[in-house]
C-alpha cells in the first residue's frame, strides 16, 4: 500500500467522521473523477433486441457510462456536483467541470434519451437509477456555480422523461419491492419526491403520494431484526421510513412509525452495523453502503423531529464511522460508488 494511501486510510478512521473538511473532501472527489469516463470493468443492464445492439457502454450511454454501471455512474455526477458547491475551492476543480461538460452536453444527453425510448427498454434502471437522476437534476438546479446552470438544462429533458415514466409505472406497480437492493421501491421514491416538491412538479407529487400511501400505510411491525440481508444496500424499514415522513404531516407519521417501527423510539434503542467479510466481492461489499444509507436516513428522521428521536444520533454516526475506511481502502468493488453513499450521509448529518 502506498504511504500517501496509508495516511488518508488513517485520516478516514481516526478523524474523517467529525467533519467533512475541504481536505477529505478533494481526497472523496478523486474517486469519481477517477471512474466517470472509465469504460471497463463495466456491468450493462442491457436488453438485446438484435446483434446491432451490440455496442460498446459509450456508444451505448455517452453521458454515464463510466464507474461500472449507469446509476453509479449518475450518481458520481452527482457527488461531485454536490462537492463543488459545498466547497467551491475543491481541488481539481476545473477538470472537473471539464469532464462534467463532456459527459453531460446536450448531445449525450439525447442519446440517452434516445435509448431510454426503447420501446423494450422502458424498465432501464428502474427505479433506482431513475431516482438517483432525479436527485442529479435536483443538485445541479439548485446550484449557484455557473457551470451547473447550463448542465441542468441539459439534463433536463432526460428528467422529465423519466418523471413521466414514474406517473406511468406507479399505479402499475400493485405490491412494493421491498428488498435491500437496487429495486426497493421506497428508495426509488424518496429523492424523486425531494425533486418534485423543489420543482412544484404537483403530478408527480401526486403519483408519489397517492401511491406510496396505497403501498404503505397499513404495514405494522417492519422486522428491524430481519435485517440485513446478505447483499443489502438499503434497509427496507427505514427507506419505507422516509417515504411516509417526506408525503405525511407530523401526527399522521408519528402515529404510523409508532405501528411500523416502535422500537426507534426507545432510547436505548440499539443495532448493529452490517459487517463485511470480503470487501475485494463487489456484492458482500454492498454492507457498507447499508451503513451509510441507514445512517443517511436515521440523520433525516432526527433532522425533522429531534423532540423524538434525538437519541439515534449516536447510532447514525457509529454506522457513517464504521465503514468510512473502506471507501478509500483502494477496492474498485467499493470506491466506484461507496463515495456517493457517504456524501449523501454526510449532506444529512448536520
Amino acid at each position: 500500500m502506498k504511504l500517501s494511501h496509508y495516511f488518508f486510510l488513517l485520516c478516514f478512521q481516526f478523524g474523517f467522521s467529525q467533519e467533512l473538511t475541504l481536505e477529505k473532501a478533494n481526497h472523496l472527489a478523486t474517486l469519481p473523477i477517477k471512474c466517470l469516463q472509465q469504460e471497463y470493468p463495466n456491468k450493462l443492464g442491457q436488453l438485446l433486441q438484435d446483434s446491432t445492439e451490440l455496442q460498446s457502454p459509450k456508444a451505448l450511454h455517452p453521458a454515464f457510462y463510466g464507474c461500472f454501471d449507469w446509476h453509479s455512474s449518475v450518481h458520481g455526477h452527482w457527488s461531485l456536483v454536490y462537492l463543488l458547491k459545498k466547497f467551491p475551492d475543491l481541488a481539481k476543480k476545473e477538470e472537473i467541470i471539464s469532464k462534467l461538460h463532456t459527459n453531460l452536453s446536450k448531445e449525450n444527453i439525447q442519446k440517452e434519451i434516445d435509448y431510454v425510448s426503447k420501446a423494450h427498454e422502458k424498465s432501464f434502471e428502474r427505479t433506482y437509477g431513475w431516482t438517483w437522476l432525479l436527485k442529479l437534476q435536483l443538485e445541479l438546479e439548485t446550484s449557484s456555480e455557473p457551470f451547473a446552470k447550463e448542465l441542468a438544462g441539459n439534463l433536463k429533458p432526460l428528467s422529465d422523461l423519466i418523471i413521466q415514466r414514474y406517473i406511468e409505472f406507479l399505479p402499475k406497480l400493485l405490491y412494493p419491492v421491498r428488498a435491500g437492493t437496487h429495486s426497493n421501491t421506497a428508495f426509488g421514491l424518496n429523492f424523486a419526491w425531494d425533486y418534485a416538491v423543489y420543482s412544484k412538479n404537483v403530478a408527480l407529487q401526486k403519483s408519489i403520494k397517492e401511491n406510496a400511501i396505497r403501498l404503505f400505510e397499513k404495514d405494522r411491525e417492519c422486522p428491524l431484526n430481519w435485517e440485513p440481508s446478505g447483499t443489502d444496500f438499503l434497509s427496507p424499514c427505514l427507506e419505507e421510513i422516509g417515504t411516509m415522513q417526506r408525503i405525511l404531516p407530523k401526527a399522521e407519521f408519528l402515529k404510523w412509525l409508532k405501528d411500523f417501527s416502535k422500537p426507534l423510539f426507545d432510547k436505548k434503542f440499539n443495532w448493529d452495523v452490517a459487517r463485511v467479510s470480503d470487501r475485494t466481492d463487489g456484492h458482500l461489499v454492498h454492507l457498507d453502503g447499508l451503513n451509510f444509507s441507514r445512517a443517511w436516513n436515521l440523520y433525516y428522521l432526527i433532522n425533522q423531529y429531534p423532540k423524538e428521536f434525538s437519541h439515534l444520533k449516536a447510532l447514525a454516526d457509529h454506522h457513517l464511522d464504521f465503514s468510512l475506511p473502506s471507501v478509500v481502502d483502494g477496492n474498485y468493488e467499493g470506491e466506484h460508488w461507496l463515495a456517493s453513499f457517504a456524501l449523501r450521509a454526510y449532506e444529512e448529518k448536520r
